[in-house]
Parts: structure tokens; C-alpha cells; sequence
């Protein structure tokens, strides 16, 4: 999608599934693409690529009996207008309420003080669930409130007749239900109050994540001073200075000092990180201890943080196929459900021969009872706390669709080289041909390789430089094919290098290195890439699961071999190129979901091929586009089993979610219709009955993973 026409708008007043749909109807009617509206969060989501007038959009959606709102502080203030109305109704419903347990010549069983008292509960009912109704009939798609309009409407109206119709006579309480009205309006209130609490909870993630860009920064001026500003005033090629415990304001480039920085919050990582000039910082991160100058780099939407949670806010907004089901369902739910009531009263009257009232009462609790709530959240809720739950660990998942897939997965390829393994090699093995002891051949391979650019001379001295001695040497030189050669200060010359500075063939398959010594063979070193942490461990598991396990590399097949054997993968295939990766990925993915790791760069067609493709990335290649998944703490490579736990889950969570929500409906409305309900008590059981779905979700966020 073009972030040009990318267009986001909040809106209140959607209260199911079937509100969601119908302002996406009315978009498609307006020839907007790639809506996606998500009523949970209030967040409307389209591709304006036609090129209307958004105030023309938002004059529409407002005209269906929604609000565009402008900002989150008036979102709060929608959040406490509803409480507002049901601490309002809640005074007028509870004397109406109290009324049944007093005898028929009680102040309380006055028809007139009910009706005073119905009266407000009723006005608030008719305009806060009446707009909403009224907005989704002009889509054609009805909504939840539709049913409570209906039901409350009903036994108000049939309240005021009898009324009229029957002062003073002593059947007269046999044809008020003014409590009913009032309870029905109260009750939902109280569940929409409930819902948007709960709602709150699934949203933590996000909020948490931009609270941290709020940072108040020390600008360094030309002159010298420092100014504080806040981090949305800062320009490329600003000067900041971070002190000890100071949050980072944005990301740059230290030019000065060294500092130990938590990365934490953005990696998932809880070792600190220790930085110095020329070191990359990122906004948002904490220094622990020391002073730095920081080069601002990027601000606004192009730093590390804002497009982690333009990530995290894009991945709630898809849905994964599941979903399609409750959609599908609650589609059609109003109407079927306003068919059984008006079912249900047809047959208690006429067939059953109930009085009128009680046959109206079964079917109003019909209306009450049913609730396409439930089934409407019982995906987005579960995706957002799983998204939530992974972006605070450093794992950026892309998608609901993507937390489905993945747990479905039964095949798991890993690349080799910087996927299981670091890419720094060390040594794993030193074996000595002429009477050199191993610290000397240590402080000479340490010494020559620091003359040499090769990656793996690089890694040795890196692996090598708190056990080794530096030697002297007159000169060195590089001789290409072969390696490095020295003349030490003792007049004598080394080679380390390659095999062809060795004449036996046995020899020269046992190692990778050799050390000659004035044309004399003095040492064979074997090194090794290094496994990345938990590599092992996360095989195993993975393998618990019952996940096929395979090894794809481009590697010779008895690294490959040795390095399958030391973490626990049977399945290898070596020496492929990556035409050949991506033909043997093709082939598991035509008998089974299957994932694939990889470093993001030189497996990008192989990850864009899997079903879900997984990068392990460092922070500032977070934009790759070929991977579903992305992992900021690639040092860390248990965080692939940590996302494949939380796709597992939420794939549980949102089954449980819609077993409940359809058992539910399932359930309550023949019980209803039978007449076991009263439209009180069924008001209740609906409003509950949301909490209970997004209280399952929310338990994701803490649940102990397995």
C-alpha cells in the first residue's frame, strides 16, 4: 500500500463487528481500496487512491451515526461520556428496579413515578443506541443495537399504553415493564463501559511503545549551550548530549564518549550494550552509565521506534482467515436474530396460547440476550495482545494473518551462515607437527592475522585478543591464494594460510589453516562458525513440537553435516544454490505450511517464498519486505521459538474466543425463546458475555507459554 494514500482515521460509536462492516461497505460504495476497519480500536484504515476529499470521507462516516474524532484526547472523552451515561441511568434504574420487591400500593408501583423514572433511562437509550442503529440500517447492515433499540422500545411503548390503557384498574402492573426498558438500557451501558476497559488492556503495547518517543532532548547549540526541547523539534544534523539514566531522544551516530546503553526496550535484549564513537544509537533506549554526544540521524516516522509501531499498528489491522468466519456470521446475525424473536412471539401467542405479555417479554429477551459482540472480537482482541505481547520482546510480527500461519506451521528451514551460526568463527582445534607448544602457535596466528582484511582473520583476532601475546615482524606480506606471509624479528619465516602451502594430502584435509615455519609445517588449526545462543535449545524445542527441523545452506555438505549433528537437525542439504533453495522450499510448501529463517538479505526469495518467512535483523533493517517476521535481537535465537509460542497461543486464545462466543449464542437464545429469561437478566448475560471474550484475551498477555 502507498503510504501517499494511506489514509487512518479514528472513529467512536462501533460497537460490533457489524458496524465495522458497514462502514466498510459504504467506503467500497465510494471506490476507496484496502479497507480495513477495525471497530475494537476505532481505527478506520483505507487506500484513497481515487483521490476523494478526506473531510468528504469523514462527513460520510459521521452521517452513518459515527464520529470521526481528531484526536485520542477526544477518544477519552468518548470513553467517559459512556460512563457518564451509565452512572446517569444507573440512579433513575435502581429505585425502577427495587419496585418488585414492594407491595402493588407502594409509592414505588405508581405507574406515573415508573414512567418518571423510565422517562431519562429511556432518552439516553434512544439517542446513544437509536443513532447507532439508524447509521447501520442506512448501510443495510444492522448492528447489535438494533436489538437493544428494538427490545427497549418495545417494552417502554407497551409500558406507556398499558399505562393509559389500564390507570386505576388493579391489572394495571401486569402491563408495566418500565424496569425492563430501564435495565436493558443500564445494563448494556455498563457492558459497553466494560468493554471499552478491556478493550484498553489489548492496546498496552502501542501505547507503550509511543510513550517512549515522548523525551525531552539536550540540544547542543553553535556556541556551545544546551537547550532542552522536546524530541519532535529536533532536525538531521543536530548535536544532543545523553548523560547516565537520560532516555534517548532519537537515533543517530555518537560522536563523542562512551556510554552502556539498554536496548532493551527495543530488542527484547536485557544485557546492556556497550557504545562509542561511531556506534549507532536508537531513540528510545536508555543509558545506563556514561556521557555521549549523539549526531541526529533520523526523526519523525523515519526513526528505528516510529516504524516499529507503524509495524505493530499496521500488523493488528490484518486479519487473519479465521476471522473470515465470525464475519461471515455476524453478517447476518441481526436479521436472523430479529426473525427467531419475532418467531418466538408468534408461537408463544398463538400456538402456546401464552398471555401476550410473557410471549413478548421470550421475545424481547431474544433481542437482549444475543450478542454478535462476542464473536466480532473474539479475533482482534486475541491479534492485538499477541502482536503486543511479541513487539515488547523485540519480535515484530507483520500481520494476524501471519500469527495464524505461523502457528500452523509443520516444516522449519534455517539457513546456515549468519541465520544458526554468528558468521565470526573461532577455533576449535590446534594440532602441532613439530614440538610447538600451543600458546606459541596461538600468539602467531593471533599476530599474522591482524595484517589481514579476511572476515575470518578478523573473527580469529577478535576470538584470539585476551589470550594472546602480539609478536614482533621486520615485514608481512599477503600473497594472494595462499595467505600471509611474516619475517619475525628472530629473522625467521612464517606462513599462515591456506593448503597450498602443504604437499600432504591427508594433511591438508584435516584443517582449514596451516602455520609453516620456515617452509616447515609446524601447525594445522580447525576453526568453526560459531552457533548463535540458544541454537541448540530452540532445535530441540522446535523438535518437541513436532516441527520438522531442515538445514538449507549453500555451505560444503560436512559443515553442514557437522553442524546439523551439533544442534540436533537430520534433515541437511548443502551445496545449493539459491535457484535450488528456493525449488526445495517450493516442495514443503505444497505438502505442508512451512516457515524459513534466514539472514534477510541473501535468503530474501526464499523467505518471500515460505509461508512465513522469518529475519534475523538487527534494528535498522526493520523495513525488509521479504520476511513476515522480523527479530531485532539476532543475537538471541531462542526469539524464533519465542514467536512461534505466541502464534501458537493467540491461534488457541481466538479458537477459545469464538467457541464461547458461538456456544453462547448458541445456548442463550433458545433458552430465551422458551421463555427461562428474563429480558433483565439477559441483558446481564449479554453484556458479560464480551468481557468474558476480551478477558481471555487479555490473559494472553501474562500466560505462561508452552
Amino acid at each position: 500500500m502507498s503510504s501517499d494514500n494511506k489514509v487512518l482515521l479514528n472513529v467512536e460509536g462501533m460497537t460490533c463487528s457489524n458496524c465495522a462492516l458497514g462502514i466498510k461497505k459504504h467506503l467500497e460504495k465510494k471506490g476507496l481500496e484496502e479497507i480495513d476497519v477495525n471497530f475494537s480500536t476505532g481505527e478506520v484504515l483505507f487506500n484513497n487512491k481515487a483521490g476523494i476529499s478526506v473531510s468528504e470521507i469523514k462527513n460520510g462516516i459521521n452521517n452513518l451515526g459515527y464520529k470521526v474524532i481528531e484526536n485520542k484526547k477526544e477518544e477519552h472523552n468518548h470513553s467517559s461520556a459512556i460512563e457518564y451515561k451509565f452512572y446517569f441511568t444507573l440512579i433513575f434504574t435502581i429505585p425502577l428496579f427495587l419496585h418488585m420487591f414492594f407491595p402493588h400500593h407502594h409509592w414505588l408501583n405508581n405507574p406515573f413515578v415508573q414512567l418518571f423514572l423510565c422517562l431519562p433511562v429511556f432518552a439516553i437509550g434512544f439517542f446513544h443506541f437509536g443513532k447507532s442503529a439508524l447509521g447501520s440500517l442506512k448501510t443495510m447492515v444492522p448492528n447489535m443495537d438494533v436489538l437493544i433499540f428494538i427490545g427497549s422500545t418495545s417494552a417502554f411503548i407497551y409500558s406507556l399504553i398499558g399505562t393509559v390503557q389500564n390507570y386505576g384498574t388493579p391489572e394495571a402492573h401486569n402491563f408495566l415493564f418500565y424496569e425492563t426498558a430501564a435495565t436493558i438500557i443500564t445494563l448494556v451501558l455498563l457492558g459497553n463501559v466494560l468493554e471499552h476497559r478491556s478493550v484498553n488492556q489489548t492496546t498496552t503495547a502501542i501505547k507503550e511503545l509511543t510513550q517512549l518517543q515522548k523525551v525531552e532532548a539536550s540540544r547542543i547549540l553553535a556556541d556551545g549551550t544546551i537547550e532542552k526541547v522536546d524530541f519532535s523539534l529536533l532536525k538531521i544534523g543536530d548535536t544532543i548530549l545523553s548523560n547516565q539514566g537520560d532516555k534517548i531522544a532519537t537515533d543517530g551516530e555518537i560522536i563523542w564518549g562512551e556510554a552502556t546503553i539498554n536496548e532493551s526496550m527495543i530488542t527484547g535484549e536485557s544485557v546492556p550494550v556497550d557504545k562509542t564513537i561511531g556506534n549507532k544509537v536508537v531513540g528510545g533506549t536508555i543509558v545506563e552509565s556514561g556521557t555521549i554526544k549523539i549526531r541526529v540521524d533520523q526523526v519523525g516516522k523515519e526513526t528505528v521506534l516510529s516504524k516499529i509501531i507503524e509495524l505493530v499498528k499496521s500488523a493488528q489491522q490484518n486479519q487473519p482467515q479465521i476471522q473470515k468466519l465470525g464475519d461471515k456470521v455476524s453478517a447476518i446475525f441481526v436479521p436472523v436474530v430479529i426473525g427467531i424473536s419475532l418467531l418466538t412471539f408468534v408461537v408463544a401467542k398463538y400456538v402456546f396460547q401464552i398471555e401476550f405479555q410473557q410471549a413478548m417479554m421470550q421475545a424481547i429477551a431474544v433481542l437482549v440476550i444475543s450478542c454478535p459482540c462476542a464473536m466480532g472480537l473474539a479475533t482482534p482482541t486475541a491479534v492485538m495482545v499477541g502482536i503486543g505481547r511479541a513487539a515488547k520482546k523485540g519480535i515484530l510480527i507483520k500481520g494476524g494473518s501471519t500469527l495464524e500461519q505461523f502457528a500452523r506451521i509443520k516444516n522449519i528451514v534455517f539457513d546456515k551462515t549468519g541465520t544458526l551460526t554468528t558468521g565470526n568463527f573461532k577455533i576449535k582445534s590446534i594440532e602441532s607437527y613439530q614440538e610447538t607448544n600451543t600458546q606459541e602457535i596461538i600468539d602467531l596466528v593471533f599476530s599474522i592475522e591482524k595484517y589481514s582484511s579476511h572476515p575470518i582473520a578478523k573473527s580469529l583476532v577478535e576470538d584470539l585478543k585476551n589470550n594472546a601475546t602480539q609478536q614482533p615482524f621486520i615485514t608481512v606480506n599477503e600473497i594472494k591464494g595462499y595467505g600471509i606471509e611474516a619475517i619475525g624479528s628472530d629473522g625467521n619465516r612464517y606462513q599462515l594460510g591456506s593448503s597450498r602451502w602443504v604437499e600432504d594430502n591427508i594433511i591438508k584435509q584435516k584443517h582449514n589453516l596451516f602455520l609453516l615455519k620456515n617452509n616447515t609445517l609446524i601447525a594445522g588449526i580447525s576453526i568453526e562458525d560459531e552457533l548463535k545462543n540458544n541454537v541448540k535449545e530452540t532445535i530441540e524445542l522446535f523438535n518437541k513440537q513436532d516441527v520438522n527441523t531442515i538445514l538449507l545452506s549453500g555451505d560444503s555438505k560436512n559443515k553442514c553435516d557437522d553442524l546439523g549433528k551439533e544442534v540436533g537437525i537430520t534433515t541437511i542439504f548443502s551445496e545449493k544454490l539459491p535457484e535450488q533453495k528456493l525449488q526445495i522450499i517450493d516442495e514443503y510448501i505444497s505438502k505442508n505450511p512451512t516457515a524459513m529463517v534466514g539472514d534477510g538479505i541473501n535468503d530474501a526469495p526464499a523467505l518471500a517464498k515460505a509461508d512465513v518467512g522469518i529475519s534475523l535483523s538487527n534494528a535498522t533493517q526493520i523495513a525488509m519486505q521479504s520476511a513476515q517476521v522480523v527479530l531485532l535481537n539476532h543475537k538471541d535465537f531462542k526469539q524464533v521459538y519465542e514467536a512461534y509460542l505466541i502464534s501458537k497461543h493467540t491461534l488457541i486464545t481466538i479458537k477459545q474466543n469464538l467457541f464461547w462466543a458461538f456456544f453462547y449464542n448458541v445456548l442463550a437464545i433458545p433458552i430465551a425463546a422458551f421463555g427461562f429469561l428474563n429480558p433483565m437478566v439477559a441483558a446481564l448475560a449479554m453484556a458479560f458475555s464480551d468481557v468474558i471474550v476480551i478477558g481471555n484475551s487479555v490473559r494472553l498477555k501474562s500466560k505462561k507459554l508452552s
